[in-house]
């Protein structure tokens, strides 16, 4: 579970929703002898504007779906499966599985490892290995598993870019519901008639709109776009160490320089993490 993406939405919506309550009678202007913090749950009912939630939501929702094919949006959601999952991609489990394959072709040959590729539930890792055990040439070998990862990064990116769109188009909606409510106001607010009765309902519409779009692009989407890029990179970081270990394979590097050479793609607490399991007799 990415516990550090829940935490920081919940974060921000109850700050939010705290400094809209919570009044704090400091500074100059305090009130002698009154509390120093005051709730006043009442504020919340300032907030909402039904006519501002549906320009903004609405507009938005319409325009991303106006700028992206129904594939994509029907994949939204399997993206907020993939940002929740924080430890799909572990760099040290395929280094390992690596350098057993590794051992496992000195000892019986490359065709051995067709066995161990069938036991493989990533489709990329399966393939990598067949290559190999197909005696396919090597350069063609790293051009198909870097043609893959390449596109599978275009792929993502997309997804991304459709939360990049609504983090775009949901501060515009906002500004548009405030030009709403200002010509709302202007037309309504004429002398000596009854348009004073609707000024503030129509400022508030007109104020309140800017501050949804806000919401909407900086704590929904915008956290999410970042989120599943970084999950590109730990994917994309995963299948560099497999193409890397695969072609090492099949030119018949040592397991244990393999192991030494992989462990460069991961930081330096992995590696001390990898040294106490080797120091435990966990080495080769």
């Amino acid at each position: 579970m990415n516990l550090t993406y829940i935490i920081g939405l919940v974060a921000a919506l109850f700050v939010f929703v705290l400094g809209i309550v919570l009044g704090i009678n400091l500074g100059p202007n305090a009130t002698p002898g009154a509390p120093l913090f005051d709730f006043n749950i009442g504020n919340l009912g300032n907030f909402f504007d039904a006519a501002s939630i549906f320009i903004v939501i609405g507009c938005t929702i319409a325009i991303v779906v106006a700028s992206f094919p129904g594939k994509t949006l029907a994949s939204i959601p399997k993206h907020f499966g993939v940002i929740l999952n924080a430890k799909k991609f572990n760099p040290m489990y395929y280094i390992d599985q690596l350098v057993e394959l590794a051992q496992t072709a000195r000892k019986n040959g490359l065709l051995s490892l067709e066995e161990k590729a069938n036991e493989q539930s990533d489709p990329f890792f399966k393939q990598a290995i067949m290559l190999i055990v197909d005696a396919n040439d090597p350069d063609k070998v790293r051009a198909v598993l870097e043609n893959d990862i390449e596109c599978m990064s275009a792929r993502h990116e997309d997804a991304a870019a459709l939360y990049d769109k609504a983090s775009s188009v949901a501060p515009a909606f906002g500004m548009v519901g405030t030009l709403v409510g200002l010509i709302n106001m202007l037309n309504n607010m004429t002398i000596g008639g009854d348009g004073a009765s609707s000024l503030g309902k129509d400022m508030g519409t007109a104020l309140i709109t800017t501050l949804y779009g806000c919401i909407l692009a900086h704590i929904i989407f915008g956290p999410i776009a970042n989120n599943l890029r970084i999950r590109d990179s730990e994917e994309v970081l995963c299948k560099e160490i497999i193409v890397e270990g695969i072609m090492s394979i099949q030119s018949g590097e040592n397991p244990k320089t393999l192991r030494e050479k992989l462990l460069t793609y991961v930081n330096q607490k992995m590696r001390e993490e990898d040294g106490g399991k080797k120091g435990k007799g966990g080495g080769e």
